[in-house]
């Protein structure tokens, strides 16, 4: 049999398909697309929630799915399983990003991340301060945390939208301070949106943990290994009253960001198991058996080439950007605006508080928080940075959306509070989205035209 076959003797078909394949895997990597299709899906949970048809939309959401073995079934809702469980696949990339940026990032030294942290304190603070002057009636007021979080992906997406022409790191603080905000939103909803906790779900989280800690320490690099540990610490948190979902959180942080101890350097490893493959190519009657081992540790090799850490984030991220997040946008976006009675139990001010927190606050929060600690000398601008940029951030930190309608589902029982707030998320980043668009086309035609320096 001749292993050697010619380029020209692969179907034209399957060329084409390999291009195709090819061209999508980079198209799904552009992250200004992620950020069109988290619209697409949320512009048609609105369409859908306000259409003919809506009871289909709320009935989807509600309807059980079960799993089980034996006597033993769990029961919950679809909106339960995207928002208690697929979100914590979100969470699980949300704390690989947390790990690496502190690892060898934007957080990894008190001098790079200092500004961000900063100005992610006053876009957390002015907002919710906003929010609060709006909303002074307690069933109301339990939702100041909804407009204090930014969408990574949906501010990187429209970043992306104004092309190479933006300097790196305006691109980088942006990160930056959406992942300190992802950090401050989690830590809100472990302390303001859990219930009390429970012992017995602490020690099944703790066993999870333990089960994660003792699998790393003998080495064990597949990621699907992990699967059963995270699924442990996912009903312990689940069992002590915390959502859920900061077990992805929890998970995230103790990704390993150096890859693991191995006796033999990966690349040796690989370089000898390719010519382990060469070599038996050219054996006649090579059978496939004798390939096996050689592929093995070649896969082996691969894996342990790059950080677990890094390794499992690029795998995980299609799924992500394309599926858990749409998903959830889908189910939680379809506000039914005939519900929203904007006399009753506070909803204008749930709206009102939300649209001005995210639109303005953000903003006004994150400059004036950076302009302060610039100015007193404690932090310097990055390089290429000017003030025109960090508007810029500002503007697009307004866009809330996945974890500020996430949040605004922890914080209100009440449905038309919910819808309100729901509402007041999309409008807010709908337009904080316009304007950090229109800022940001002034911004770059200033950069071309040599005058970014612009001073405040």
């Amino acid at each position: 049999m001749d292993r050697h076959s010619s380029r020209q003797a692969i179907p034209r078909a399957q060329l084409i398909a390999e291009r195709a394949f090819s061209t999508l895997e980079r198209f799904l990597h552009i992250e200004a697309v992620s950020g069109i299709v988290l619209l697409i899906a949320a512009a048609a949970a609105l369409i859908w929630a306000n259409s003919s048809v809506a009871e289909s939309y709320h009935a989807l959401w509600h309807a059980p799915l079960s799993f089980g073995l034996g006597p033993y079934v769990v029961s919950q809702s679809l909106h339960f399983w995207i928002n208690d469980a697929l979100m914590t696949v979100f969470f699980l990339v949300v704390g690989m990003e947390i790990r690496r940026e502190i690892h060898e990032g934007a957080l990894s030294s008190w001098k790079l991340a200092s500004l961000p942290i900063v100005a992610a304190l006053g876009g957390v603070m002015v907002p919710a301060l906003i929010y609060l002057a709006l909303n002074g009636d307690p069933v109301p007021r339990q939702g100041w945390a909804v407009p204090t979080a930014t969408d990574i992906a949906f501010a990187v997406g429209v970043l992306a939208l104004l092309g190479r022409s933006i300097p790196s790191n305006v691109r980088v603080l942006l990160l930056a301070l959406a992942i300190i905000d992802d950090i401050i939103a989690v830590l809100i909803i472990a302390v303001f949106y859990s219930g009390g906790l429970d012992q017995t779900g602490l020690l099944v989280a703790g066993i999870g943990i333990l089960m994660v800690l003792a699998l790393q320490w003998i080495g064990i690099g597949s990621a699907y290994a992990y699967i059963i540990p995270g699924a442990v610490l996912w009903l312990g948190f689940l069992k002590t009253g915390a959502h859920p979902t900061l077990a992805g959180v929890v998970l995230g942080l103790m990704t390993p960001v150096l890859p693991g101890r191995s006796q033999v350097r990966p690349l040796d490893a690989m370089s000898r198991a390719v010519s382990d493959l060469c070599e038996r190519s050219t054996t006649p009657h090579a059978g496939v058996d004798q390939f096996v081992q050689s592929l093995k540790a070649l896969r082996k090799a691969q894996r342990d080439l790059l950080p677990p850490v890094t390794r499992v984030q690029m795998a995980l991220h299609p799924w992500v950007a394309y599926g858990v997040m749409p998903l959830f946008a889908l189910a939680n976006a379809g506000v039914g605006l005939d519900g929203i009675d904007l006399q009753a139990d506070g909803s204008l001010g749930v709206i009102l508080g939300v649209l001005l927190a995210l639109v303005v606050g953000k903003p006004l929060g994150v400059i004036m928080a950076s302009w302060c600690v610039v100015r007193l000398g404690w932090c310097r601008l990055p390089p290429e940075v000017t003030w025109s940029g960090v508007c810029l951030v500002g503007l697009l930190a307004g866009i809330g959306f996945t974890m500020s309608i996430f949040i605004a589902t922890l914080a209100f029982t009440n449905e038309s509070l919910l819808s309100a707030a729901k509402l007041g998320v999309l409008m807010a980043s709908a337009i904080a989205a316009i304007i950090g668009l229109s800022w940001g086309l002034v911004y770059t035609r200033r950069l071309r035209a040599g005058s970014g320096s612009t001073t405040l």
